[in-house]
């Protein structure tokens, strides 16, 4: 096995205990910790229109979009530590850590945003390169829906 092959299973193996460290927080501490960030967020954030639905639409339901937050960083989490749908996984990573980027970095020092736009370059990174062969998406016996 080529060491190129072992990196990219590496890269997406890290990336997605990336969302399972962050996906973790949420199930072990619960979510009632992310209320004040959501509306916070909402109070600060410069991007018109975007400003708007957070104050009117995602800050009154914080609970609920705290909690598909969670489910959807637990099964990309999982997904691309296995291998499995590893392209759709990686888009539905870029989507959170679009959503991230757009919201929570506003939060905190302009130093510090770079690492919210660095965790979306290595989702969007995910999308367009080959997943490596550590996976269960290699396997024959996965559905085609499953790999890669």
């Amino acid at each position: 096995m080529p060491a190129s092959d072992l990196w990219r299973s590496a890269f997406r193996i890290a990336v997605g205990v990336y969302w399972l460290y962050f996906a973790s927080q949420k199930w072990t501490q619960g979510i009632d910790w992310m209320r004040p960030l959501i509306q916070q967020s909402a109070r600060v954030n410069p991007i018109p229109g975007l400003h708007e639905f957070l104050v009117v639409v995602v800050a009154p339901n914080w609970s609920l979009f705290a909690l598909a937050q969670s489910v959807g960083e637990t099964v990309i989490g999982v997904l691309l530590v296995l291998g499995l749908a590893t392209r759709k996984a990686a888009f539905g990573g870029t989507l959170l850590a679009l959503n991230l980027a757009l919201t929570v970095a506003f939060l905190v020092e302009p130093g510090l945003r770079w690492l919210y736009y660095l965790a979306l370059l290595a989702n969007a990174e995910l999308i367009f390169t080959d997943p490596g062969s550590l996976g269960l998406g290699r396997s024959r016996l996965v559905p085609s829906w499953l790999r890669g």
